[in-house]
């Protein structure tokens, strides 16, 4: 090989290696961070109980609610829960709710049948015509937030959750304490109270899809209760019958309201500021366990 030949190879390396040297390197990529998976917050169902003008206190738990920035997603009533219930569902806050029950009048709801004792002393169709016209005649479906009542079949002894249809027939189906207001007739069926079956409708939130029930529970303990006549003595069966269904029912809750009402009856009516005071009281003890359920289902979501 002539020098000249060798040279012209060597150039010709230097300059190959020169230039392998001098490429610029590509740049390099950065990791993608991992995208944080948005908490999903969960479905929270209000199941509020009965006990009729203690459910006055149902207010002041709704009121809470607002204050602390939660909004439950549906709400489902029995007896004297539905009638709040339906009024809430209907659109009204808290404020509102409490200018409605300071302003009710237990005797407009008073429709006597005759003769008394029939099938019942009420007829309730004056409940029902107070709830169409609080909701604007709206019917369950068509309400802002959703709404079930609970109601039980005559016939068969089954609770019944209405979810559509007349909104005031159905929440007078659930408060139609037996022999006190005449069964309620549906379609072929007739209906009386739900506390039949579910004093406080922990389940059928479930059934209408809450991952979180908050339960208020206003029932009477049956402890104490007068019994000396005919409607006392209805009213304390049913107490008895209502902790009965509730020691396990109201296991199936996240959260457990009760509000202190003890010595408020059922027939108190004057005594709507007390319950709505007790109802408030109730769910501010209640909020800090409130807000871990909902944090802890959060998580679970993922």
């Amino acid at each position: 090989m002539s020098l000249k030949f060798s040279r012209g190879w060597l150039a010709a390396a230097v300059i190959l290696l020169a230039g392998c040297a001098s490429a610029p390197k590509p740049p390099e990529t950065p990791p993608t961070p991992p995208i944080a998976a948005a908490k999903v917050p969960p479905k929270i169902g209000l199941a509020l109980g009965g006990g009729a003008a203690r459910g006055f206190a149902h207010v002041g738990v709704i009121q809470v609610l607002e204050e602390a920035g939660i909004k439950p997603d549906l709400v489902v009533g029995t007896s004297a829960g539905s009638l709040v219930a339906a009024l809430y569902a209907s659109g009204r806050n808290g404020q509102q709710l409490q200018a409605v029950a300071m302003a009710m009048d237990e005797a407009a709801f008073a429709d006597w049948t005759l003769p008394l004792f029939n099938r019942g002393m009420l007829r309730g169709e004056a409940l029902a015509r107070y709830v169409n016209a609080q909701v604007n005649n709206k019917l369950i479906e068509s309400l802002p937030l959703p709404l079930g009542v609970v109601a039980t079949e005559l016939a068969t002894g089954q609770g019944v959750l209405f979810q559509r249809g007349d909104t005031g027939a159905a929440v007078r189906a659930s408060s139609a304490v037996p022999a006190l207001f005449l069964p309620v007739k549906i379609g072929s069926r007739e209906y009386v109270d739900g506390g039949l079956v579910s004093p406080v409708p922990v389940r059928y939130a479930r059934q209408m899809g809450a991952e979180v029930v908050i339960a208020v529970d206003i029932s009477s303990p049956p402890e104490g209760n007068p019994s000396g006549d005919p409607v006392q003595i209805l009213l304390q069966t049913f107490a008895i019958m209502g902790k009965s269904i509730n020691s396990w029912e109201l296991k199936d809750a996240e959260v457990l309201v009760r509000p202190a009402l003890a010595g408020m009856s059922g027939a108190d009516f004057a005594g709507k500021r007390r319950a709505i005071e007790a109802g408030r009281a109730a769910m501010l003890a209640a909020l800090p366990k409130l807000k871990a359920a909902l944090e802890a289902k959060a998580h679970e979501a993922h």
